[in-house]
């Protein structure tokens, strides 16, 4: 019979990027309305750069 172990960085990373990609999104939309298009910017790479990184570990722990 196998058996397979998995493991709770899965859950664990895909929770931690979730947050900080929603982080990314909201300072980019707090940011454009104030009309700072610089923040916004960063505020999108940073959505866009955590998001990737989920995708990644949910992938990568699979």
């Amino acid at each position: 019979m196998a058996t397979s172990e998995r493991s709770d960085k899965r859950v664990g990373l895909a929770a931690l990027f979730a947050v900080l990609g929603l982080a990314g999104a909201l300072v980019m939309l707090v940011s454009a309305l104030n009309h700072q298009q610089l923040l916004s910017g960063w505020g999108f790479a940073g959505a866009m750069l955590f998001g990737a990184l989920l995708v990644a570990a949910l992938h990568l722990y699979d």
